[in-house]
């Protein structure tokens, strides 16, 4: 769901354009600088900024299950931007998902997350937005169809689906657990790529944060699942990985890599750490582990065999991976995961790891779609899902047909 900006301003820049906002108007720069640093958390550009576009000035589409929606213009400009808003239709599009007319807005904006952000937090962004250059750029944002488009309809959806209301502390845990499901639960919005989703696009609350595919990726289970989930990472190991997009386990890649460069590498290591700490405090869901495809299998073969000329080398035979640079198949809940979609993806169409201060080096996938027919990548994947003590559903050649004319469609 997310797509981020390339350049998000400088401290030093907004230092500056605080400092003379400050001057004019008398804006705490503090507020401007916190809200920097939310909206940077938040992601906010991820959905608000299009490729080669202006910082903020929307017009970027999202994908949803429903089909397109686009993310409007949050510059301060007062034709088409937020410039004529108050600050009360800040709050109310942010955390009641109510425009400054009126009208409802779609949950692609993750006001169901939002709504446990304060009121304070919420009008620093807000502060901060003020400083960012007004552009005049209309957007149509309704191109969903009939009669999904119908904004009315959104109040029945709320009365199911969205509990309004600030976070609430539990006092019996601590403040560092605290700032971490603040954080997740709000700000982040998490679970809105990794909850899955009912047919109606509220969260399926029973299967929280186990993961859920859209936009032709799989955001994996981060649940205490110690097979699917991170119940192997401790709290320093996932803060690594937010913070660098790499660790022992996993690179990240796809939706995750923009979120990693553009958001979770710039927060404090204290904060990451509280999200760590949150999440691996978590309860893991209660389910039986699948028994591995057998090794008989003819899949299982032919897989074995693919493997070993076009994967082993990078991977190794046994399915380590090179530490920090390619990810270790065995043992990876991203290869166990309930749903392939990720997996045949970047088998088909390749892929490209973020690269970030702490791990600049962004290995690469090559893409495999072009010498590996829908066969052989079910039956590749299905080994590497089953081996080296591994154990996941098989994948069908039918799973890559599938995938395969969905990245077509959409043009890599």
């Amino acid at each position: 769901m997310r797509r981020a900006l390339a350049f998000l301003p400088t401290a030093a820049v907004v230092a500056f354009a605080g400092a003379a906002l400050a001057g004019v108007s008398g804006q705490d720069f503090s507020q401007i600088e916190h809200g920097r640093y939310l909206a940077t958390a938040g992601d906010c550009a991820g959905c608000h900024t299009k490729p080669g576009g202006e910082d903020f000035a929307g017009g970027l589409p999202v994908e949803t299950p429903f089909g397109k929606v686009v993310a409007p213009n949050i510059t301060p400009d007062t034709e088409t931007g937020i410039g004529l808003w108050s600050d009360d239709d800040f709050v109310n599009a942010m955390t009641r998902g109510i425009r400054k007319d009126g009208a409802h807005l779609f949950p692609a904006m993750p006001y169901p997350y939002y709504t446990k952000v304060s009121r304070d937090d919420v009008l620093a962004i807000r502060a901060y937005l003020t400083t960012v250059p007004a552009v005049r750029n209309g957007v149509e944002t309704d191109r969903l169809p009939f009669p999904l488009s119908v904004r009315e309809d959104m109040a029945a959806w709320n009365k199911l689906y969205f509990t309004p209301g600030e976070f609430h502390r539990d006092t019996s845990r601590s403040d560092e657990w605290n700032r971490g499901a603040y954080l997740v639960e709000g700000l982040m919005h998490c679970g809105a790529c990794h909850t899955p989703k009912n047919l109606a696009g509220g969260d399926k609350n029973d299967e929280r944060l186990q993961g859920y595919a859209l936009q032709g990726w799989f955001a994996p289970d981060i649940t205490t699942d110690r097979r699917r989930g991170i119940g192997a990472w401790s709290a320093d190991v996932l803060t690594a990985y937010l913070k660098s997009g790499h660790n022992r386990f996993s690179a990240a890649t796809g939706p995750m890599a923009d979120e990693v460069s553009h958001s979770s590498s710039k927060m404090t290591e204290a904060d990451l750490h509280a999200v760590a700490t949150y999440l691996t405090q978590q309860p893991a869901p209660d389910e039986k582990s699948p028994q591995p495809v057998a090794a008989s299998d003819p899949a299982m073969k032919a897989g074995a065999a693919i493997y070993t000329d076009e994967c082993s080398a990078c991977h190794t035979p046994r399915g380590a991976g090179v530490r920090n640079l390619f990810p270790a198949l065995a043992g990876s809940p991203s290869v166990q995961s309930t749903d392939p979609t990720s997996l045949i993806r970047v088998v088909l169409a390749g892929t490209q790891s973020v690269a970030s201060d702490g791990a600049p080096t962004a290995p690469s996938m090559p893409a495999f779609g072009q010498t590996l027919g829908d066969r052989e990548t079910a039956a590749v994947l299905t080994y590497i899902r089953n081996a080296w003590g591994n154990a996941a559903t098989p994948v069908s050649a039918g799973d890559v047909s599938k995938h395969r004319e969905a990245i077509v469609k959409s043009g890599g």
